[in-house]
Order: C-alpha cells, then sequence, then structure tokens
C-alpha cells in the first residue's frame, strides 16, 4: 500500500527533522546526464525527499548502461528522462519531476536550469563538464555547482572525495582515473562518486558549505 504524503513527509521529518526537511522540500535540483552518476543521484535525492528534480538527457537506455545506472532490462531503448522519472515515482510519488529530452548546449542551459538551485553535473566526456561548469559559471554565479572527476576502475573507494574548489562549484571524485585510459566504469565506485554529490547537495541545503 503507497503511503500518503503526510506519511512520507512525517516519516523524513522523523530521520532529517522538521527544518532539514524542509529546505529539502522546497529545493530545486537539476541533474546534468542520467548515466552512472546521474540516475544514482537522482535515486539518492529523491530518497532524501527533495521537492523538486530537473532531469536532463538525451540518449537512451542501452544494455552497457545496465552494470552501473539504476535501469532495467525492460526499459532498454527507451530515453533516460522518461524511465528514470518513472522509477523515481515508484520510490515518491511526490516529488515534482520536470524532464528534457536534449541535448544541453550554451544556448539552452540558461533557460533549462534556470530553477534550479543547485545543478549536478553528470556527463561522461571531459569537454561536455568543461562546457556545462563555465556555462553555469558565468551564466548563474549565484548557484551551486556539482561536478564529477574520476571514478573508473577497481582502485579504492576511498580516494574519492569531495572538494570545493572554488565559490560555488565542488568537484566530486578521485580527479585522476579515467575511461579514456582504459579503466572501465563499475557500478560501486560510480555509485559512490554519485553519494558524494548528492550528500554535498543536501550539505548544501542544511547550510554546512565545507565538503
Amino acid at each position: 500500500m503507497t503511503p500518503t504524503k503526510e506519511e512520507w513527509i512525517n516519516a523524513l521529518v522523523e530521520r532529517h527533522g522538521q527544518k532539514r526537511q524542509q529546505s529539502f522540500l522546497n529545493a530545486t535540483v537539476a541533474i546534468c546526464g542520467l548515466g552512472g552518476l546521474g540516475s544514482n543521484i537522482a535515486t539518492a535525492l529523491t530518497r532524501a525527499g527533495i521537492g523538486k528534480l530537473i532531469l536532463i538527457d538525451f540518449d537512451k537506455v542501452d544494455i552497457t548502461n545496465l552494470n552501473r545506472q539504476q535501469y532495467k532490462m525492460n526499459q532498454l531503448g527507451l530515453y533516460k528522462t522518461e524511465s528514470c522519472m518513472e522509477n523515481m515515482k515508484e520510490i515518491s510519488p511526490y516529488t515534482e519531476i520536470e524532464i528534457h529530452t536534449v541535448k544541453l548546449n550554451e544556448e539552452n542551459i540558461p533557460e533549462l536550469l534556470a530553477d534550479a538551485d543547485i545543478i549536478c553535473e553528470a556527463f561522461d566526456k571531459a569537454d561536455q563538464k568543461a562546457m556545462l561548469v563555465n556555462t553555469v559559471l558565468d551564466t548563474f554565479p549565484e548557484k551551486y555547482i556539482l561536478s564529477g572527476s574520476g571514478m573508473a576502475g577497481f582502485g579504492s573507494a576511498n580516494t574519492i572525495q569531495t572538494r570545493k574548489v572554488f565559490g560555488k562549484l565542488y568537484l566530486c571524485g578521485d580527479e585522476k582515473s579515467d575511461v579514456n585510459d582504459g579503466i572501465g566504469l563499475v557500478a560501486p565506485r560510480v555509485m559512490v562518486c554519485a553519494a558524494h554529490e548528492a550528500h554535498m547537495v543536501l550539505r548544501i541545503l542544511s547550510g554546512e558549505l565545507d565538503p
């Protein structure tokens, strides 16, 4: 039986406290890229009771995604935005979700991310990561942005950390490992990095700005 919205919120308040949970419920978080990083960030933030998620990706679910991304075999061939929203609604039907099945660029970022309080970068390619981060810093200097860098391979997960780069930019990862070096992405390490991004979102919303 699905709990009521009041029951769901009361359970979260019991865990997080009234003031902190209210800040989560009032927040809008954009997740740019819904692969291994983004789909896991979305899952963590939905479970924490973030009020609204903006989910952005242009890709479809592929069988090679299933080793580390929060999708199911029956979602193969479907857009990640629609599949991720479906999965998040199974976790919490009370979370407001806005999806955009598009590729982000310098032209559409100002419109699509305008309503977000915090932005999570979760792209695969370095040039796309840099494009998003730089555009956000130039367009929305008042917004917090979290970016992932270095989560590939079977190295120790203890090397993944969160670092405040400057201002409102945070970097999560080991800042070294790269799939371009022939090291594959594996679910546990990607999920650790995703957890760092999601947890930093919750810390920022709680007024805790240090990593």
